[in-house]
């Protein structure tokens, strides 16, 4: 990844986010783009109750937080020695992200540990973006200290569509590392695919990796692939994400929705 968007805003998982892409930018010559969007309170936005006369303070007053945010920001990355810009843009979270990360590798967002109830809680971002953006998303834990690129990584792979994109996507940065590990886990009567393509992928692109299949031994895939981390103990990791529509993973659960809410490992997202 040469070029990657990072998310600055003030919440508990600005910190994190920050580490993580000059942790990225300096394993991979990766330039940030530092993207700020300021966006409306959803109550102004939809004027209950007479809110859009709350407006202009209201704004005045995000966008004081904001400049105070960038002003942090700039200073800490200046002593950083890594490349970066900024970009502010007003309006919608989601779209703000989507449309600034067309020309980048990938985006930079949090991994929220728990429902987003509180102020300063990080936004609930990486599903969306994964889902409405053609770049991957790295999902980084609120409460990680730093992204360890070059550790060891953990491939989920079922042989999907949304697997295979976030395999090639991930490629660039899966070169920078010690350890790859594949793991595919058993699914009674699922559809054979070849476990093999994966690792085989990787092995085209100078990419060692050992491959695991996973027992499900009665335990949902999630869970499964849950078990795997606690003993790969990987520090990130690659999956495709949402191979059934998000309506069906919302009403059902799903393996997405659960990782993204479980996990305490940065998550590569690719739909």
């Amino acid at each position: 990844m040469k070029s990657v968007l990072l998310h600055i805003h003030e919440d508990h998982g600005a910190e994190s986010r920050l580490q993580a892409a000059c942790d990225l930018a300096r394993s991979s010559g990766a330039h940030i783009h530092c993207v700020q969007v300021t966006a409306a309170p959803d109550f102004v936005v939809a004027d209950v109750y007479g809110g859009a006369s709350m407006a202009p303070a209201m704004m005045a007053e995000l966008y004081d937080i904001d400049e105070k945010a960038r002003r942090r920001v700039e200073e800490r990355l200046r002593r950083e020695d890594v490349s970066w810009d900024w970009r502010h843009v007003e309006g919608d979270v989601i779209h703000g992200l989507l449309s600034a990360s067309t020309l980048t590798d990938g985006m930079i967002v949090t991994l929220p540990s728990g429902q987003r109830r509180q102020l300063g809680d990080p936004l609930h971002l990486a599903a969306d973006l994964a889902l409405g953006g053609r770049v991957p998303v790295l999902a980084i834990p609120q409460e990680a200290r730093a992204f360890a690129v070059t550790g060891r990584a953990v491939v989920a792979w079922e042989g999907s569509q949304e697997a295979s994109a976030a395999l090639r996507l991930a490629t660039p940065l899966l070169r920078l590392t010690e350890e790859v590990h594949v793991v595919t886990v058993e699914e009674a009567g699922k559809y054979p695919f070849p476990a093999t393509d994966a690792p085989e992928y990787l092995a085209r692109h100078g990419i060692k990796s050992q491959l695991h299949i996973w027992p499900q031994d009665g335990r949902t895939v999630e869970a499964a692939l849950q078990a795997a981390i606690g003993v790969l103990k990987p520090d990130w990791m690659v999956m495709g994400a949402f191979g059934h529509s998000r309506l069906r993973e919302l009403v059902f659960g799903g393996v997405t929705r659960t990782m993204l809410r479980a996990v305490h490992v940065p998550l590569l997202l690719a739909h």
